[in-house]
């Protein structure tokens, strides 16, 4: 239950990271795969600094996050 959970919210967090990096994104379904993986990358960079996140809406923060800094990342290297 808790991976079917992960990966919705690592859908929703890449869907928002589309939005919120407009022009940075590719399309709705890698958005939501880069959603999913932004959501490790967020947890871990987050622990890394020593922050945790609580609930739904910490883990949701965490992986937008996450899918941000990782839509930034694919971005420079498309170009």
């Amino acid at each position: 239950m808790n991976l079917i959970l992960f990966l919705i919210i690592g859908c929703i967090a890449g869907w928002l990271a589309g939005l919120i990096m407009k022009g940075r994104g590719f399309g709705i379904l890698v958005n939501l795969i880069v959603g999913v993986i932004g959501a490790f990358l967020g947890g871990f960079l987050l622990g890394w600094l020593g922050i945790t996140t609580y609930g739904l809406i910490g883990t949701l923060i965490a992986a937008v996050l996450g899918a941000i800094i990782l839509l930034f990342i694919v971005g420079l290297i498309k170009k």
